[in-house]
């Protein structure tokens, strides 16, 4: 008998350590904010930010993001909450699933901006340093849905079709023969997802280092990469959504969304990168050129005032 090949899906995604109850996805989508800190952390500091920022806006950034990815998950799924025989309290419920990666860059976004409004950092500059650690900490939030056994695609019987098991919320549910009720084989969606945010994370450091994007360009192109992948990978899926004209809302969303993403690119190509010179200096509010500024620009004389730095876009190699 031939035995066909399958990814295995965990029958558990909740641990009980004494009255507290440890959740598989609550635990990946702190590993991915952990790896999202890390990273931006990293490439902040390489672009002349002051180490430990990152922490200090990821505070503000990270509550407006999951508030704002539950508010996308309850509004364009509103059935399970204020639907017929639904519970409104679930809609708060966020360690059953749910959080909206629209809704989690859009607000978490405004988190953002007044975290860096407050240090005096220039957001787009800011976002450039965070893109690529976005991409990876979305790649490691999709195990959460592999250990939920949610968002999968159609059925297949492909080599890498995903094995899925009834599920109860907390772990599979088991059959008169004591063992966990399989639905079938579906589509890894989650796992095409997280390659392909791998791949992209990987672009976007490769298009930084190769033309130096800066003013939100890293940004954009993060955010159009992932929209083009979004965009297919949504028609793969089998899950409930509403939809428009018999397609899923969140193909819309990608298709847009992806496409102001590239006219932001278009519209700011050529742009040199800023520079910042935050490494030094008392001053939080010190703020980085926006760019443009002609070389030579007078500097302060005062030694308690930072120096305005000037673009150096045009030096030639190993101009000081």
């Amino acid at each position: 008998m031939t035995v066909q090949a399958v990814i295995p899906s965990p029958t558990q995604g909740v641990w009980e350590l004494g009255p507290f109850p440890i959740r598989a996805y609550a635990l990946c989508i702190i590993a991915g904010i952990v790896a999202a800190c890390w990273i931006a952390e990293r490439r902040w500091v390489a672009r002349g930010g002051r180490p430990g920022e990152v922490l200090d806006i990821a505070v503000w950034a990270v509550p407006f993001g999951i508030l704002g990815g539950r508010l996308y998950h309850v509004i364009t799924t509103p059935q399970p909450y204020f639907g017929e025989d639904g519970d409104p309290l679930r809609a708060f419920a966020i360690w059953e699933g749910g959080l909206g990666i629209w809704g989690a860059i859009a607000l978490g976004g405004v988190g953002a901006w007044i975290a860096c409004r407050r240090r005096g950092i220039p957001l787009p500059a800011f976002g450039d340093a965070i893109a690529p650690g976005l991409l990876v900490a979305q790649a490691v939030g999709r195990l959460g849905n592999w250990f939920n056994n949610e968002l999968y695609g159609g059925p297949t019987d492909l080599p890498w079709a995903l094995r899925v098991y009834e599920w109860d919320g907390r772990e599979a549910v088991l059959g008169a023969d004591g063992q966990p009720v399989v639905l079938g084989t579906f589509h890894p969606t989650f796992l095409y997802e997280l390659l392909w945010n791998l791949a992209a994370a990987a672009v976007v450091v490769w298009a930084d280092r190769r033309f130096r994007l800066s003013h939100g360009r890293a940004f954009a192109l993060y955010v159009a990469l992932y929209c083009a992948g979004r965009f297919w990978i949504e028609l793969l899926r089998i899950d409930p959504a509403n939809t428009i004209l018999g397609v899923r809302l969140n193909v819309f969303t990608a298709a847009v969304v992806g496409l102001l993403a590239v006219a932001y690119l278009v519209w700011q190509r050529g742009r040199p990168r800023e520079v910042l010179d935050r490494a030094g200096g008392d001053d939080d509010h010190s703020a980085a050129t926006d760019g443009d500024e002609a070389d030579g620009a007078p500097t302060s004389t005062d030694p308690g005032v930072p120096d305005r730095p000037r673009d150096r876009s045009h030096d030639t190699p190993g101009t000081p």
